[in-house]
């Protein structure tokens, strides 16, 4: 990294646009970065690992999170409880890492309120048939979740403008790239305030 001050990114897309593929890329092209792992208290997936993945959790113990306070942000993302760790974060940050989460618009809100020096980055899918593909070739959703998904998509994307920076996930290796770019302090072409990026987005989220 560019920059010697430790900070905290937050990632936030619609389910499928690859927000976690993309974090954790990032991760595995630099060491000096790190990965916050959220807990949760939906289901464990088959190809998923606790303490890798996610923190598994039942809502008991998610519940009490939230009452100590342990929480960074907390958030109900398809009925299922998701949050950060505050106390890993801040360990990260005072160990000089750069940290990633990898959470949801109403988590991000939470983040920039108790950490209003975080850098916010949306990332886009190129088309909402092309989400579509993507969450359909996932093969691990019900097509009620899957239309679902895709109803909270389209409502997720018109948040885009209340992010610093966004990325469209096209070609995986060029969103990372544009990433890496935020991350070192250069990202200029990806700011939401850059106008042909605006132009670029307002086409998507019309498509």
């Amino acid at each position: 990294m560019s920059e010697t001050q430790a900070r905290l990114f937050v990632i936030v897309a619609p389910s499928g646009a690859g927000k976690t593929t993309l974090a954790h890329a990032l991760v595995t092209r630099d060491p000096e970065l790190r990965f916050s792992i959220s807990y949760t208290t939906r289901p464990q997936r088959s190809n998923e690992a606790d303490g890798v993945d996610y923190i598994f959790v039942d809502t008991e113990k998610f519940e009490a999170l939230r009452t100590e306070r342990e929480l960074l942000e907390s958030a109900t993302v398809f009925d299922n409880l998701y949050g950060t760790s505050r106390k890993q974060v801040e360990q990260l940050l005072s160990e000089g890492h750069h940290v990633v989460l990898d959470i949801d618009w109403q988590g991000a809100r939470q983040v920039r309120d108790s950490m209003p020096q975080c850098v916010t980055i949306f990332v886009l899918p190129p088309s909402l048939a092309e989400l579509e593909r993507r969450l359909r070739d996932r093969r691990t959703d019900s097509e009620a979740v899957i239309k679902r998904r895709l109803r909270d998509a389209a409502s997720d994307m018109a948040r885009w403008d209340e992010f610093d920076y966004v990325v469209i996930n096209d070609k995986l290796d060029q969103a990372v790239t544009e990433l890496e770019a935020i991350l070192a302090g250069e990202g200029e072409s990806q700011a939401t305030e850059n106008t042909s990026m605006r132009t670029r987005i307002i086409d998507i989220i019309n498509l």
